[in-house]
């Protein structure tokens, strides 16, 4: 039978790990533009910081939603970016109705999913 030390021990262990992946914080979008690209085709700059700590817990991707939140686009970010914060990635002929004035602009990281800072832009 394990002694009750080992087994307290073991149980924080167990709580450092989570806290260590829970430590890199939520995904958050710090800037973005829109330009339009032509033909109802609308180019994004976003700018995302995220304290990516390896593979397992990085931002991996955002979203450029209405403001009701039907998804418009996505660019998805296939590694991490540890040393690059925040970092800049653009998203190519995202087709946006012609009646949408405004649109808001999420990311997601894979540990905690989508809750950072959103952007809300207007389409100029």
């Amino acid at each position: 039978m394990m002694k009750k030390s080992a087994i307290a021990l073991m149980a924080l262990m167990a709580l450092m790990a989570g806290a260590t992946a829970a430590l890199a914080g939520e995904a958050d979008v710090v800037a973005a533009q829109a330009h339009a690209a032509g033909d109802g085709a609308w180019n994004f700059d976003v700018s995302v910081r995220h304290a990516d700590s390896g593979w397992d817990h990085y931002a991996d991707n955002y979203e450029v939603l209405t403001l009701d939140g039907k998804l418009l686009g996505r660019r998805v970010l296939l590694h991490p970016h540890e040393t690059e914060q925040p970092f800049t990635r653009s998203l190519y002929g995202v087709k946006i109705p012609a009646s949408v004035k405004k649109v808001r602009i999420r990311a997601h990281d894979k540990v905690h999913g989508y809750g950072g800072r959103e952007l809300v832009i207007e389409l100029k």
